[in-house]
């Protein structure tokens, strides 16, 4: 069984990178992919831990993109797109790339705890950081709003504070979903839409009409199997990749305790993917080495 969607302690994860490694060894977890938003800070810590306990570690990400370059009005839900670079660390130009998306993310807070003490709600950025480290984003915000009675739940202080459109909002910039699956791509990775089923058009006409130009940008593969997605919805999916010829990932896209509902390997209860995903993705990324879109190993 492996696992190639989870989080970390380096973006929104509860499990540290060596904690999750020792979380994947009680599943019986052969490999695993440790795929924090818009950073590979917790792949080293984690690869040397699977190494201590025998458990294969894939360096991944997830980047948030926005729909379009193009984009106007008010701001649309972020496309999510998964890079796994099966040769460990990805290139040095897309790791300086990660970097100043990560100014930005700390940018975003800065600006964010502004607009919240505007709102009468005093925080500090200290406050935030102590629990989500260098890479905290929203859901640490969330969390210490909670502590300090200005919301009663997470799902109250996005409600009232924190998700686009609430009261203490702040824009961050994002690459568009075309420069996320290149970047991913001149970076020795293999790009991979992160569960389609939160696309505002899903079904199988609307997913072929939005992967067509993220193909011609170098998309390899879809997450057809994920906690979110039906049985029905995993039919599509995969009727969808197998029309492009798309690589088929999944994952559980595990965040710990900010994920109740999801366990390491089987998701919501129905997940256990076969170690043979991982043997078609080496297949791809040998292909596009020979194609001369990745470095040969």
């Amino acid at each position: 069984m492996i696992d190639l969607h989870c989080h970390t302690t380096c973006s929104d994860g509860t499990s540290t990178p060596a904690g999750l490694i020792c979380e994947a060894a009680a599943a019986g977890i052969e490999a695993i992919a440790v795929t924090d938003h818009d950073t590979i800070a917790g792949y080293a810590p984690a690869a040397e831990a699977g190494r201590r306990m025998g458990i294969e570690v894939i360096c991944g990400v997830e980047l948030s993109c926005k729909p379009s370059a193009e984009q106007m009005g008010p701001r649309l839900p972020s496309v999510h797109i998964l890079g796994y670079f099966l040769q460990g660390e990805p290139e040095p130009g897309f790791r300086y790339w990660l970097s100043e998306m990560q100014r930005s993310r700390q940018a975003r807070n800065f600006a964010l705890i502004a607009r919240l003490r505007d709102l009468g709600v005093a925080i500090t950025i200290g406050e935030v950081e102590e629990i989500g480290g260098s890479m905290c984003g929203r859901p640490h915000f969330a969390r210490i709003l909670v502590e300090k009675n200005y919301a009663s739940s997470r799902q109250d202080a996005f409600d009232r504070y924190l998700a686009d459109g609430a009261s203490a909002s702040v824009h961050r910039d994002e690459p568009s979903v075309i420069e996320g699956v290149e970047r991913i791509a001149r970076g020795s990775g293999i790009p991979v839409l992160a569960h389609p089923v939160r696309l505002p058009e899903c079904d199988e006409g609307g997913l072929n009409a939005f992967l067509s130009p993220l193909i011609e940008a170098g998309l390899k593969g879809v997450e057809v199997y994920h906690s979110d997605h039906s049985p029905e919805d995993e039919a599509t999916f995969l009727k969808v990749a197998e029309r492009h010829s798309l690589v088929v990932t999944g994952g559980s896209d595990w965040h710990g305790a900010n994920k109740p509902g999801v366990a390491l390997g089987i998701g919501s209860g129905r997940l256990c993917l076969p170690y043979s995903m991982l043997d078609k993705m080496r297949r791809v990324q040998a292909e596009m080495a020979s194609a001369g879109h990745l470095p040969r190993s």
